[in-house]
């Protein structure tokens, strides 16, 4: 079904009420936006710098209207109560759109590897047409709350780094876990167990259900709660300040011998992280990617 669009320019002391009358008369949705965007006229809100406040000077508000629904005619009732005489206004016929495939089709699987591929559950594990490799080790996720979906380099160099570091007697501690997908990959790259710990209560348990939609066995817990846990591996994708602050922690629950990957981090930032976890590691960068770092080392 096509939708009618109708778009007006107007100052910010009608912009809002008129968008709100149009609503109250029939619109499906209005959009607004500043109608100097693009330009020098163009003005900042919502907390960008040199930020006024409100609305732009000049609004542009675009309704939408069902097919049936005479958008036309409601403009002007609408215009009438605000005592325009004219106005200047352009319309369009927009095709109807099938928005959940229109999304879906912006997550493709995600291939980490020859062996490793991302794949969200609208896509067939088996079809070829969606490029995933059958004998691959495929992780099935799909982009949620909570971070990890493999797209972004950190979560690609954590993963790669599993594929070659976790052996089958391994135990492996996820910190700041997120959507579980370093766990996961962990356990269906043979480690013998996982546990995942996360600050977010909601990415625990994103990251509880995504486990059982793997068919994994995974442990996973808030930071509320004390850690009773010691690992062959220990890995955290988070960021670099944070990173900084849990250098005893990690090292506290990584045994002797044991390895640690951190990820998270610009280039910039490695050589500080390396020599904040020299005293528990002995720790070095293992690959870069897109501006970010990964370092691993073995604990002291």
């Amino acid at each position: 079904m096509p939708f009618l669009s109708i778009t007006i320019s107007l100052d910010r002391d009608t912009a809002d009420a008129f968008g709100d009358a149009l609503i109250e008369s029939g619109a499906m949705s209005v959009s607004v936006e500043d109608a100097d965007e693009g330009t020098a006229e163009e003005c900042a809100i919502f907390g960008e710098p040199g930020a006024t406040g409100g609305l732009w000077d000049r609004c542009e508000l675009t309704a939408l209207f069902a097919e049936q629904t005479d958008g036309v005619e409601i403009l002007w009732h609408v215009a009438a109560v605000f005592d325009m005489a004219s106005l200047n206004f352009t319309k369009s016929i927009i095709d109807d759109v099938d928005w959940v495939k229109q999304n879906q089709a912006q997550f493709p699987p995600i291939h980490i590897s020859p062996r490793i591929t991302i794949v969200p559950t609208w896509h067939e594990v088996t079809d070829e047409a969606t490029s995933v490799v059958k004998n691959a080790i495929n992780i099935v996720l799909d982009p949620g709350a909570a971070f990890g979906t493999g797209s972004h380099p950190t979560t690609q160099l954590c993963l790669q780094w599993l594929e070659e570091n976790v052996a089958s007697n391994n135990h492996v501690l996820d910190y700041g876990t997120g959507s579980g997908i370093l766990a996961i990959a962990a356990m269906k790259l043979g480690a013998a167990n996982c546990m995942g710990v996360d600050i977010d209560s909601a990415a625990v348990d994103a990251a509880r259900a995504n486990a059982i939609q793997n068919s994994v066995a995974i442990t996973f817990d808030s930071t509320e709660h004390r850690l009773h846990y010691v690992a062959d591996i220990t890995v955290a994708n988070i960021l670099a300040n944070p990173l900084k602050v849990l250098a005893p922690l990690l090292a506290g629950h990584t045994k002797q011998g044991g390895k640690l990957v951190l990820a998270g981090i610009l280039d910039e930032q490695a050589d500080d992280i390396i020599e904040i976890y020299r005293p528990y590691f002995a720790m070095q960068v293992w690959r870069r990617s897109e501006g970010w770092s990964a370092i691993h080392g073995i604990r002291q």
